[in-house]
Order: C-alpha cells, then sequence, then structure tokens
C-alpha cells in the first residue's frame, strides 16, 4: 500500500489517514469475510435462531408475569422523600394517620373511594339520606373468604382512643344534616362552614378534600356553605402486612366497586365514580390488554408495506419474500429477548409497549440496507460473492449504529437512572438490539443467500420457478408476459444496473433529486427549516414535567375519570402535608410560638400547637414554663372530647417526674388551582429549604411527593446521560472514520432532530413522563440510523460538485431510508386507536421521531449540504491533472512514432 503526501500536509494528519482506512478496510474485509462463510453455510445460522427463539418462546408463555407495584416503577427509585416517609413511619404510624394525610390518587395501603355528584344545579347536601343509605350498603357488605364472612368493621383502620373505624368526618355533617331533616328543621339551622366545620361533639375539621364544588354564602365571615356538588368519602382498611389480610382487603376492594356500580344503577339522579388501592395498577395494565389487538394489525401494516416497497415489475430481481422475512426477523429476535426477560426473573409492565416498535425501526433499517447492498452488487458474480459484497458494503455502517443504539440504551439502564420503568425498558432495548444484530447477519443473511441463489439460477421470485425463454414469452397472453417479465424488454446495452427500475429508485433519480436540489427550491427549504426551528426552540422553552400518573393510564378507565372529577370538584386545597417537628422544642417559648406562625403563614392549618394556643387564651391561662404548659396540655386539654383526638399527634417521654415532648405533628393545607400537583411540587421545594435554616427542626411529607419529589430531573436524566455518551462517541472517533466531517455533519443533523422532536411534542401537548424520555432517546439513535449512511457517502463522494454528490447518496441510501421510515409510520397508525394515554405519547412521539428524521434526509440536509463544507474542488483538480496526465502521455507516444500517426 503506497501513500503519497500532499504538499502542505503534516504527518500527523498522514499518520491518522492511513489509520483510518486500514481501520475500515480491515472491517469491510472482516465483514466481506462473514458474509462468505454465512452464504457457505445458511442452513446452519438459518437454523439456529430459529430453535432460540422456540426455547426463549416457551419460556416467554410460562413465566410471563406483570410487575403490580406501581410505585417502584415510576416514582423515582432515589428521593429525600422516601427517606422522610421512613423517619415519619418512625415517629407516628402512617396507616393510622392515612386519613389526616390525604393525597389524590397515592394513598398508602387499601382503601375504597367514592366521589357522589348531583346534577348541574343540584345540593348534594339535600341528598344527606340517599348518600348515608349507600354509606350503610358500603359498612354492610361482606366478604366471603374460607368461610367466613368479613365486613368493613372486621377490616378498617381504628382510632386509637375508642377504638371504632376510622371515617371521614363528612359522615357526621350528613347525620346532622338528616337529622335536622327528620324534625323539621331546616337546613340552614345546621351550620356547614368550609373547609373547616364545627362538628356535633365540638371538634373542629377539616373537609375541604371532602366537600367539592362548594360554593359559600355570599358576606359570611364564617364562610357558610350555601351549596356543594360533590362529596368524596374514602374507607381505609387496616393493612398488617399479612398475605391473608392483603387478600381479604383486595376482595372487599373489588366487591366495593361493584356495589357503588349496583348503586350508580339504583340512584340515577347521582353520579358514582369509585376508586380503590388497586384501579391505579389495573388500568396501567389495561393498556396492554386493549393494544394487543391493535400491534398484530400494526404488524400486518408494516409486513404490507415491507413486501411491496421490495417489489419490482421484474420478477427475477423483485424480493417481496425478503421484505416479508425481513419483517419476520425482527418479530422473532423480539420473542427472543422477551423469553430472555422472563427468564431472568422480568416482571412486564406496560411501558414495556414501546419495544417491539423501537427494535423494529432499527431492525428493518438493517434488513432494507441489506437489500439495497445486494441491488448495488454487480450481477454477473456468483450469489455468494454478492452476498459477501453486500455485508462488507453495508454490515459496517450497520455496526456502528447498533453498537450507538446499545450505548444509548445502555447509559439509560445504568444506576444514574432514578426510575425503574425506564432502566427495565433501557435493559431490555439492550438486549433486543444485540439480538437484533445477531438475527440480521445469521436468519436474514441465510434468507439472501436462498433468495440469491434462486435468482442467479433464474427462478421466478414469487412462485419459485424456472422463468421462461424471451422466444417462449413472445408466444404467450399479455397477461402471463406481465407475471413472468424478468426485465429484459427494458434492458438495453447501456443500461448496467436493471435494479433501477425499483419504483423508488426510479422515482428519487427522475424526479426528486432533481427537484430538491433545483435552485428556486432551495429558499423555500432554509425558510421551512427556520419555520421548524422557530416552533422548536418555542416548544422547547414551554417543557413541562410529567409526573401525573393519569398519563400511563387507559384514557377511557375509571381511574382517569375518577381524577378528572377529582381535579374539578376538589382541587382547591392541596394535598394535606404533614409537618413533623422531631426534635424536643420549647412550645411555650414566645419565640417559638412565632417561627411556627411564620412558617404555616400562608396555609389552612390542623395543628393542636393551634387550638392548645386558643385554648389558654380563651380561658386566660397563663402556661410560660415547661412545667406549666405540658400539666395543662395532658390534665386538662387533652381530656376534652373535643381535643381528644389530638393526643395521637404528639409524643411524650418521661424522665423521672418531668414530662417532656420529644416529637409532634401538625398538617398544613394549601390553597391551590386545577393545576394540584405542580403546586404541590412547588410547595414542597419551598417548605424544604426551611427546615435547613429554621432553627425548628423539621420535616414535610405527603405519599404524593414520593412519586413527584425531583421527577423532572429523575426523568429527564437518561436522555442527558444518553445524549452525551453518543456526542462522547463521536467526538472520540472524530479522527477514526473515514472524513471528520462526517461526524460533525452527523452531531449538528441528530441535535436539530432531537430539539425538533423535543419542541413540537411539547406543543402537542406531551409532558415529560417516562414514555417521552425513552421516544427522546430512541430519536438520537434513529436520526444517526438514517442520516449516517446518507452523510458519510456524500463526504466521501468524488463528484465534481456537491450538488452530483448529494443525488448520488439519495440514490444510494435514499431507497432505504424511505422504505424504512414509511413502514415505521405506517406501523404507528394502529396505536392512534388504542384508547390509552400511553399509546398516545407513543404514537406522537414516534411519529414526530419518523416524520422529523424524514424531512431532515429529503429536505433539509439535501439542500444545506450544497451550501456549505466538504468543498468538492479537490476532486475536481485531481480529475484535471489526471486527464492533462493522460493527455501528456498520449502527446508523447504520438511524438515517438509518427509512422502511426500517418496510418491513421
Amino acid at each position: 500500500m503506497c501513500f503519497l503526501r500532499r504538499p502542505g500536509a503534516s504527518a500527523g494528519w498522514i499518520w491518522w489517514r492511513m489509520l483510518r482506512q486500514v481501520i475500515h478496510r480491515g472491517l469491510q474485509s472482516f465483514f466481506y469475510k462473514l458474509g462468505l462463510f454465512v452464504s457457505r453455510h445458511p442452513v446452519f445460522f438459518l437454523t439456529v435462531p430459529a430453535v432460540l427463539t422456540i426455547i426463549f418462546g416457551f419460556s416467554l408463555l410460562n413465566r410471563f408475569q406483570p410487575d403490580t407495584d406501581l410505585e417502584s416503577l415510576v416514582a423515582p427509585s432515589h428521593s429525600l422523600a422516601k427517606i422522610e416517609r421512613s423517619l415519619a413511619s418512625s415517629l407516628f404510624s402512617l396507616d393510622q394517620s392515612k386519613s389526616q394525610l390525604y393525597s389524590d390518587l397515592h394513598t398508602p395501603g387499601r382503601y375504597g373511594r367514592v366521589i357522589l355528584l348531583s346534577k348541574p344545579g343540584g345540593n348534594i347536601l339535600h341528598q344527606a339520606d340517599v348518600i348515608l343509605q349507600i354509606h350503610r350498603a358500603v359498612l354492610e357488605m361482606k366478604v366471603n373468604y374460607k368461610g367466613y364472612n368479613y365486613t368493613f368493621s372486621h377490616l378498617c383502620v381504628l382510632r386509637n382512643q375508642d377504638k371504632k373505624c376510622v371515617l371521614d368526618d363528612i359522615i357526621s355533617v350528613l347525620e346532622d344534616l338528616r337529622q335536622a331533616a327528620l324534625s323539621n328543621k331546616t337546613t340552614a339551622r345546621v351550620q356547614v362552614s368550609y373547609p373547616n366545620t364545627k362538628l356535633k361533639d365540638g371538634r373542629s375539621s377539616f373537609i375541604g378534600h371532602q366537600l367539592g364544588g362548594v360554593m359559600e354564602v355570599p358576606n359570611s365571615k364564617d364562610q357558610r356553605v350555601k351549596s356543594a356538588r360533590a362529596i368524596q368519602i374514602t374507607y381505609y382498611l387496616q393493612t398488617y402486612g399479612s398475605v391473608t389480610q392483603d387478600l381479604i382487603g383486595e376482595k372487599w376492594e373489588s366487591e366495593f366497586c361493584k356495589l357503588m356500580h349496583k348503586m350508580q344503577l339504583d340512584h340515577q339522579d347521582l353520579q358514582l365514580y369509585s376508586l380503590a388501592s388497586f384501579s391505579l395498577w389495573k388500568d396501567f395494565h389495561q393498556t396492554s390488554l386493549l393494544a394487543r389487538g391493535k400491534i398484530l394489525v400494526s404488524l400486518m401494516l408494516i409486513l404490507l408495506t415491507a413486501t411491496l416497497s421490495s417489489s419490482m415489475k421484474d420478477c427475477l430481481r423483485s424480493k417481496p419474500f425478503l421484505g416479508l422475512l425481513g419483517v419476520l426477523t425482527i418479530c422473532i429476535s423480539s420473542v427472543t429477548a422477551a423469553g430472555i426477560f422472563f427468564i431472568t426473573d422480568g416482571k412486564y409492565n406496560s411501558t414495556l409497549l414501546g419495544i417491539p416498535f423501537f427494535a423494529m425501526g432499527h431492525g428493518t433499517k438493517g434488513v432494507f440496507e441489506l437489500l439495497s447492498g445486494w441491488r448495488r452488487t454487480r450481477e454477473n458474480l456468483p450469489f455468494k460473492d454478492r452476498v459477501a459484497d453486500a455485508y462488507s458494503d453495508v454490515m459496517v455502517s450497520y455496526t456502528m449504529t447498533s453498537s450507538l443504539y446499545f450505548i444509548a440504551f445502555g447509559m439509560g439502564a445504568s444506576p444514574f437512572t432514578n426510575i425503574e420503568a425506564v432502566k427495565v425498558f433501557c435493559q431490555n432495548m439492550c438486549v433486543s438490539i444485540l439480538l437484533n444484530y445477531f438475527y440480521i447477519f445469521s436468519f436474514f443473511g441465510s434468507c439472501l443467500v436462498f433468495a440469491g441463489q434462486l435468482e442467479q439460477n433464474r427462478y421466478h421470485s414469487i412462485f419459485c420457478c424456472k422463468i421462461p425463454s424471451a422466444e417462449y414469452l413472445d408466444r404467450k397472453p399479455v397477461w402471463f408476459q406481465t407475471m413472468m417479465n424478468d426485465g429484459h424488454h427494458h434492458t438495453s446495452h447501456h443500461e448496467t444496473n436493471p435494479y433501477q427500475h425499483h419504483f423508488i429508485q426510479h422515482f428519487l433519480r427522475e424526479h426528486y433529486n432533481e427537484w430538491i436540489t433545483n435552485i428556486y427550491v432551495k429558499p423555500f427549504v432554509v425558510i421551512l427549516y427556520l419555520i421548524y426551528a422557530s416552533f422548536s426552540f418555542m416548544g422547547c422553552l414551554q417543557i413541562s414535567d410529567g409526573a401525573n400518573i393519569i398519563n400511563l393510564l387507559a384514557s377511557e378507565s375509571p381511574s382517569v375519570s375518577y381524577a378528572l372529577i377529582q381535579q374539578k370538584y376538589f382541587s382547591n386545597y392541596s394535598p394535606v402535608i404533614g409537618f413533623y417537628i422531631y426534635e424536643p422544642l420549647e412550645y411555650w417559648n414566645g419565640t417559638v410560638q412565632e417561627d411556627l406562625k411564620t412558617l404555616s403563614q400562608g396555609f389552612n392549618t390542623v395543628s393542636w400547637i393551634e387550638q392548645y394556643y386558643q385554648y389558654l387564651r380563651v380561658g386566660n391561662i397563663s402556661a410560660t414554663n415547661k412545667s406549666d404548659f405540658i400539666s395543662i396540655l395532658q390534665s386538662s386539654f387533652l381530656k376534652k372530647p373535643e381535643f381528644q383526638h389530638f393526643k395521637n399527634d404528639i409524643i411524650f417521654s418521661k424522665a423521672g417526674d418531668e414530662n417532656n415532648i420529644i416529637a409532634s405533628r401538625l398538617y398544613l393545607v394549601a390553597r391551590t388551582s386545577e393545576n394540584t400537583q405542580r403546586e404541590a411540587v412547588e410547595l414542597l421545594e419551598k417548605l424544604r429549604p426551611l427546615s435547613l435554616i429554621q432553627s425548628i427542626k423539621f420535616i414535610v411529607f405527603n405519599p404524593t411527593f414520593v412519586f413527584m419529589d425531583h421527577y423532572g430531573l429523575s426523568v429527564t436524566m437518561p436522555v442527558l446521560i444518553s445524549g452525551f455518551g453518543i456526542l462522547l462517541v463521536l467526538i472520540l472517533t472524530f479522527f477514526l472514520v473515514i472524513h471528520p466531517l462526517g461526524n460533525f455533519w452527523l452531531i449538528l443533523s441528530v441535535t436539530s432532530i432531537e430539539l425538533g422532536v423535543l419542541g413540537l411534542m411539547t406543543l402537542w401537548n406531551v409532558d415529560m413522563d417516562c414514555i417521552s424520555i425513552l421516544c427522546l432517546i430512541y430519536t438520537l439513535n434513529f436520526a444517526i440510523d438514517h442520516c449516517a449512511p446518507l452523510l458519510y457517502t456524500f463526504v466521501l463522494a468524488t463528484e465534481h460538485t456537491r450538488t452530483q454528490c448529494i443525488k448520488n447518496s439519495l440514490q444510494e441510501h435514499g431507497t432505504a431510508i424511505l422504505q424504512n421510515v414509511s413502514s415505521f409510520l405506517i406501523g404507528l397508525v394502529p396505536l392512534l386507536f388504542v384508547p390509552s394515554n400511553l399509546t398516545f405519547t407513543l404514537f406522537k412521539c414516534l411519529l414526530l421521531a419518523g416524520s422529523c428524521t424524514l424531512l431532515h434526509c429529503f429536505v433539509i440536509l439535501p439542500v444545506f449540504l450544497t451550501f456549505f463544507p466538504p468543498s468538492k474542488k479537490h476532486h475536481k483538480k485531481k480529475k484535471r491533472a489526471k486527464r492533462k496526465e493522460r493527455e501528456e502521455i498520449e502527446c508523447i507516444e504520438i511524438q515517438e512514432n509518427p509512422d502511426h500517426v500517418t496510418a491513421v
């Protein structure tokens, strides 16, 4: 091998150039030998993948198990909220305080919850008797387990003071209203205030989450309720941690939902919406059940598209079965990957629905590129050499893109990923990518070998019969000639490549390439890109995190219906935040009292401290020292019936004759709008830093915080890590590829596509949840998959002009890109008909990924590459120099042999 040094070229540059060429030629030589090996042993490479699929396919059927723990899947794995939950639980039992620590959809343990909604213009308080009838039906409902009947009283959470079931205070309000109605009193005499109301036993109760759609009496100082549209009642079940208790609780919840459905039929004047602890998981898993049929339809559409796009009029060179077998190759590799996942004790969840589409988008790209590589080989070669040439031409690029897929999803599966659903998905994708790669060069490679053998022996590509001679065909009817036409009528002695007649390649060569490179089209493409970039940038400024769990549920499920009604009528107040003081505090100190007032300012408080201070003021009692403060608290305040429930909020310790308060809690509720979750996150981010700077040592907790604590950072971290990993690989390989400008253009193209998808999906009302983040990771690789071959062919082209180079690049790779993206986008269409928020998000993101990639490959890059480097002038100068050198040699020969000139 001889390298000539250009004038001005440094020794380092020459060395890097030599190294790049050695690596590239070494890889091409390796894949050429691999192609030869596969073509010589096609039966082996066809059988081994099929046997693996059968083995692991059976394990898929036998070991299938759904994941029922929704918190471990979608909540951040490592968060401060989980530590705060452990600390709060060590002080005060969370099971006993579930009724106080109200949470919209994330209430821990088992429970049944119902919203009763009156008709428009109605007052739910006027239907107290009907609501109490439904309440009694719930209390009397029986669940049979092993011959024993269990009612709510057997399973409920018990109050510490009287060992009675914990019930919502709105029940007491309804009973008072019913008693007033029975004694011919007007409901106005039973004064119901909002959000705090006075109960019959003298207690002050917060009912902000139990009464919804409230209209207050105008100019009422005590916020008296005029009417209300909705009532929410929750029935909390005890959780002992035993399997038997959990099974009975699950049966009770199931019967509760059935009872609410029956009650809806009996009471048409009310609308009932029920929810249980299993509802979220059930409706999350429901997406998979709803999508099964649609995924099969999607597969049929992809098979049809791949088959048609691989067909030609030429019955010899048409390869419809190869398109079909290519899609089936990806299917069986996905089945094998799923079997491996379940053998390794993996549990299925609905986010894994995206894996077949992700795997298909990458796998079919390799299939169509191999098919295009086969068409670029010379027909006069033996079929085994043609297969080896196709491998040498295609597998280098496909290996690089597969490696980047593996790196991106491998980074997503790393410990840096804080959401388990994303981590599990990325682990599965890594396995799928490896198996895709193996199955394509083995199983599909064997199919290519058999198809090549049929072509070489002149067998029909569909009917597998010998193609008759041209003389025989001329004597047959037109329909027979059409079916058996091998292209001999179209082929002339000027044509060296009969595959030029493929309809996509013909369209690109004869029509599209000339149109897109037309000088009058280019300004409109530049304007189009500026519009695209403007909308993308605008969308990127409006990104919102998707901590709302209903984004992952079936859209017509009971949980979503319940959440929407709850958000509409019960979003005036945020989830109840537990405020835990975990160190001894001088509550009798005036400074401490002022600090507590400052911290709770702006909140609606449910606090023993506030009630105790008021009790002291009303009774004109002085408690300015520790002994008086604790003595009056224990002997007087907590003995009163209306204040007895506060015993659960204080932890006393006794050292000798002296009592101390070592910990206590109170509850804070903020006024919010319908966007309760976002405001709850803001409250958490506001209160938590105060615990570090205040003299009062406290923590704040609500079960909702576990799902939302730093969710935005947790959910965006995988795509940032994956993007950084791919960027680092592309930069490090800058001088190991054939041309560094190829990597430079690839980085720019992928960045443009990624930001475009991110911005446009935000404008399409897609939040940053685990599904959209996985789609963004996939978009990085999907863009590389399709842009890389196009760009590297362009930068290596040796034509005179950039325009001619981009035409050749589109002609060489445009067919495979168009085949793959069209199959991918058509396969997404059935997802649109799955009634699930999860599949809607998947459809929108993948549609944008495919569309933006197609836009860049066929519109933006073909125009922009004609403006910017690499320049092709040096290729032109080289050719001129070679032509001049040939002319000089011819002149010398003529001068040396004048007789030859005379003879001519």
